[in-house]
């Protein structure tokens, strides 16, 4: 009795699944299909990281135009654009200062001669109109002059 329950019993094979064969089946059909639908969801995800990397350009080159932009709204809502305007543009003057606005002697200046320019010469024989070739070729004379 001793051998017979050292021995353990042989299985045999009868070509069918055994439970870790499903099993293990089961879990590779399912890796599988993760795995594909992970390499779907990347490809799928390319053009997004494309168009991320796109829009935060258009993002960070807007921003320096606000940037300026309020640099360049700061000073014209200061006073010493306010005093340069006034200066250049308004012809206003500071207490103390005298405006000075240059004006022509009412003598015409001498008007320099325009240099005459090279007449054109033409290197190159005149060519045809198109309709004077069309005349030629449907009707073998020369055109009329007009």
């Amino acid at each position: 009795m001793t051998q017979s329950t050292s021995k353990r019993p042989e299985r045999k094979r009868t070509g069918q699944l055994s439970g870790l064969q499903i099993m293990f089946a089961a879990v590779l059909a399912i890796g599988l299909v993760l795995g594909l639908n992970f390499t779907s969801l990347v490809s799928t995800g390319q053009p997004l990281q494309q168009l991320h990397g796109q829009v935060s350009d258009q993002i960070s080159a807007l921003s320096t135009e606000q940037a300026q932009l309020l640099r360049e709204k700061n000073y014209v809502q200061s006073d010493t654009y306010v005093e340069d305007w006034a200066r250049d543009e308004g012809k206003l003057v500071k207490p103390g200062e005298v405006l000075v606005v240059p004006v022509g002697s009412g003598q015409e200046a001498e008007a320099t001669p325009e240099a005459v320019a090279p007449a054109q010469v033409e290197t190159l024989p005149l060519q045809p109109a198109t309709w004077e070739l069309w005349w030629a070729l449907f009707f073998d004379t020369a055109p009329p002059a007009f």
